[in-house]
C-alpha cells in the first residue's frame, strides 16, 4: 500500500505540512483530468511497479536531466544568479535533492489531498509567485510557461531506459511508460496553474 510521504532532511520538501498552500482545484476536478488523459487504475499499478524499479536509480535519472539542462543554456538561465548571470550551484543541489524525491512520489501514484496540494506549491516555485523562496536565492524570477509544457517530452522520453533495467518484459515496460507519460502530464497541468488568469484555468 502506498504511503504518504514525510518531509525529512531535503531542504524544503514540505509535502503534507501545513506550510503547502490549499491546491484550488479539488480531487472532484483531478478526477475529471485524470479520465481526459485516460488515466486508470491500472496506471497506478504501473507507476507503482516503475517505483521498484527506479528506487535504486534515482540518481542515474537525475545525472541524466541535469546534464539536459545544463547542457542547454536557455534551461541552465532558471538556476543563475542574478548579480553575475552564473549557474547557482547551491540552488542546483538543493532542488536536485527535491527532484529525486519528485521521481519517488510520482512512483508512489498516491493522489490524495495532500499531493494535490503540493502539485499546487510546486507550481508556485516555478511561478514568480514563489520562485526562489524556498531557498532564499536571488535568481531569474520566473520560469517561462513555455518550458513547463516542452519539458515533459524529455523528463518522460530520457526515463524509459531506466524502467527496462530490471528484466520487466517489454510489455510492462511499455505501461510503466505510459503511466509516466501520463503522470507527467497531469502533474505539470497541476503545476500550469499560477500561470493562467483567473477563471481560465
Amino acid at each position: 500500500m502506498s504511503q504518504t510521504p514525510t518531509p525529512g532532511p531535503i531542504a524544503g520538501y514540505t509535502y503534507g505540512t501545513n506550510a503547502v498552500h490549499k491546491s484550488p482545484i479539488t480531487l472532484q476536478e483531478f478526477d475529471l483530468l485524470k479520465q481526459t488523459v485516460l488515466f486508470t487504475e491500472e496506471d497506478v499499478k504501473y507507476l507503482r511497479m516503475s517505483g521498484e524499479v527506479l528506487k535504486d536509480q534515482v540518481e542515474q535519472v537525475l545525472e541524466v536531466w541535469y546534464g539536459f539542462v545544463a547542457a542547454n543554456k536557455h534551461l541552465l538561465h532558471y538556476f543563475a544568479r542574478k548579480k553575475d548571470g552564473q549557474p547557482d550551484g547551491d540552488y542546483l543541489a538543493a532542488v536536485r535533492k527535491r527532484f529525486g524525491q519528485w521521481i519517488l512520489d510520482t512512483a508512489a501514484a498516491n493522489y490524495d489531498q495532500k499531493w494535490l496540494d503540493y502539485q499546487y506549491e510546486i507550481g508556485l516555485r516555478h511561478h514568480r509567485s514563489a520562485k526562489n523562496k524556498t531557498d532564499r536565492v536571488e535568481s531569474v524570477e520566473n520560469i517561462n510557461y513555455r518550458y513547463l509544457l516542452t519539458l515533459i517530452y524529455p523528463i518522460t522520453y530520457t526515463l524509459k531506459p531506466f524502467l527496462a533495467r530490471k528484466g520487466h518484459g517489454a510489455e510492462d515496460v511499455e505501461k510503466m511508460h505510459q503511466a509516466w507519460v501520463k503522470s507527467v502530464i497531469l502533474q505539470i497541468t497541476l503545476w500550469s496553474q499560477p500561470y493562467v488568469k483567473d477563471g481560465d484555468f
